[in-house]
């Protein structure tokens, strides 16, 4: 009984942190202009690392835990839009070759079982 109990509890925790993911991506419009993923992104840099070290510090308060101060995070200079296009052409482009490809794989391997069978 324990143990589907525990399973259920995994499950129901995997679920929420999808949940709250997915709702985050569309509450930050990430899936939306490059601007705005940007912008996000900037923010998120400029709230994290204090997050991190609050979370951190109340860790050590509550266990009695001695951490280590971390590192600084790196600063990037990334533009989503220089390369937004470009990863998405390329997905887009490799999806649509994708069942000429399998075709070809598939009928070379069947050439190939012929050959070894004769």
């Amino acid at each position: 009984m324990v143990p589907r109990v525990w399973s259920l509890m995994r499950f129901l925790i995997k679920g929420s942190v999808a949940g709250g993911a997915v709702y985050l991506v569309y509450d930050q419009e990430l899936l939306g202009p490059s601007d705005k993923s940007q912008a996000v992104l900037q923010r998120a840099e400029e709230v994290v690392p204090p997050a991190m070290y609050q979370l951190s510090q109340y860790v050590c308060e509550q266990t009695g835990l001695k951490m280590p101060q971390l590192p600084a995070p790196p600063k990037f200079n990334f533009h989503f839009r220089d390369t937004w296009n470009s990863g998405i052409l390329t997905v887009m482009s490799a999806l649509s070759v994708a069942p000429s490809k399998a075709r070809e794989y598939s009928r070379d391997g069947w050439e190939y079982l012929k050959e070894r069978i004769k």
